[in-house]
């Protein structure tokens, strides 16, 4: 069975170090609460926000976060008025045993307004 895992996190500043430092506290963060095996995704999904424009996510996924043989796709999301400002959202694709209530999505620093009914 496939799930699909969403996630986000914001930076502070448009700098390829926070860049690569947000997407892998990221993904790290998915992986470690949903026990996640790489070689069992199917794909990666990856969205910036129109301010960001140093770097991309999907770099940082392979070279630091082993996502070699992983399929990763990278968009820039549409820009509207109050929305959330440089942030970076990641759906997986998995193939999982779990049920969707055991699936755990993660929304860390800024992004957690974005699904405030997540937080501890």
């Amino acid at each position: 069975m496939m799930r699909a895992i969403r996630g986000a996190i914001t930076i502070e500043n448009d700098t390829v170090e926070e860049i690569k430092n947000a997407t892998v506290e990221l993904i790290n963060e998915i992986i470690e609460k949903n026990r996640l095996n790489i070689d069992d995704f199917v794909f990666a999904q990856f969205s910036i926000t129109e301010d960001i424009k140093a770097s991309t996510p999907a770099k940082y996924a392979r070279l630091n976060a082993g996502w070699h043989n992983v399929p990763i796709m990278c968009y820039r999301e549409f820009e509207f008025e109050g929305g959330l400002k440089k942030c970076i959202r990641l759906l997986i694709v998995t193939n999982s045993e779990k049920t969707q209530k055991e699936i755990k999505h993660i929304y860390l620093k800024g992004a957690s307004i974005l699904r405030p009914d997540l937080r501890n």
